[in-house]
């Protein structure tokens, strides 16, 4: 039988195929209006390119380890971290790694593999925490910010600068020395100076958003300010918030770090990952090197696994908005 001729129409009763570039039907129709079909949710979308990123899928599973490590570890290796007079008569004052103490103790006993630990939840807490609130006024900033424009806008974002203008450490310093220093008031101190950048951030997207036909249908219908805020604003743009909370993470971590290497830190007899760096390099000249490197390897590990998860979050997000 001969090949139909494409340029003749097709009798009554014939459909036409669509012919692929090898000659076979298309195995799916097209969807309404030419564009393409996306398989799977977005949710799962997001997932699939999560999880190509390897540098990223290991990152998490280091967040995972260490999580696990400060808060599972104690249930197994039990060590005493806030009685000096019972470390000091127990252990030895800067012993090296042993069969007793893997990674040695610290001047004043402390075991180190267990001072790990114990450091390790006051660090992850805080980050945690202070990420979170720096994320809250820094969504609700940005977002009201952006939305009202005009002299709000204006008279928010200069506050904003002047913040910005003033060193982050500096503030930091000062806030927890004029205040005394506990675990709350560093998760306050550090979210409360934290929230300016990503204000800057959802107050760019929410000018974007702003503008976009569903805000203005819900303006047309008598939608207030604040459900707009609420209700359209901010959950559309929940990819640009998840990336900067991670990274939020990482940067409050550095900053109780340095508050502890400074003294400033969790106060005895808790402590920090930063506050155990500070002890450490008192003594680091002397050969100690097992009171500095441990602690510096996990705050490292910890901030370049977060930075991996954030990095691999935006590339997810924005696949996820190209295809919406």
């Amino acid at each position: 039988m001969a090949p139909a001729d494409p340029f003749v129409a097709p009798t009554a009763g014939e459909l036409p195929v669509a012919q692929g570039v090898t000659g076979g039907a298309f195995p799916e129709p097209m969807a309404p209006g030419g564009e393409a079909r996306s398989s799977g949710s977005q949710l799962r979308q997001i997932a699939r390119t999560f999880i190509e990123n390897k540098l990223a899928v290991a990152g998490f599973v280091v967040l995972v380890l260490m999580v696990l490590f400060c808060w599972v570890g104690p249930v197994f290796y039990h060590t005493n971290q806030t009685n000096t007079q019972t470390a000091l008569l127990n252990s030895t004052q800067n012993a090296p790694p042993s069969g007793t103490n893997p990674l040695g103790t610290d001047e004043s006993g402390f075991d180190i593999l267990g001072r790990l630990m114990f450091g390790g939840q006051n660090s992850l807490m805080i980050g945690f925490a202070a990420a979170g609130v720096a994320t809250v006024l820094g969504v609700i900033w940005g977002a009201v910010s952006g939305y009202f424009g005009g002299v709000v806008d204006s008279v928010m974002m200069r506050i904003v600068d002047v913040f910005l203008s003033v060193p982050y450490i500096f503030l930091l310093v000062t806030l927890t020395v004029i205040f005394q220093s506990s675990v709350g008031l560093l998760i306050i101190v550090i979210g409360a100076v934290a929230w300016l950048v990503p204000a800057r951030l959802v107050r760019g997207e929410t000018l974007t958003l702003r503008v976009r036909e569903y805000v203005q249908a819900v303006r047309v219908m008598g939608g207030t300010g604040r459900r707009v805020v609420f209700r359209h604003i901010i959950p559309n743009a929940v990819g640009t918030i998840v990336v900067n909370a991670t990274f939020q993470v990482a940067d409050a971590i550095l900053a109780l770090a340095a508050l502890g290497f400074l003294g400033l830190g969790v106060p005895a007899p808790q402590t920090d990952w930063g506050s155990m760096l500070a002890d450490g390099v008192n003594v680091v000249t002397d050969g100690y090197w097992w009171e500095i490197y441990p602690v510096a390897i996990a705050i490292i590990l910890v901030v370049v696994a977060l930075n991996f998860i954030g990095d691999a979050l935006r590339d997810a997000f924005e696949v996820r908005l190209q295809r919406r």
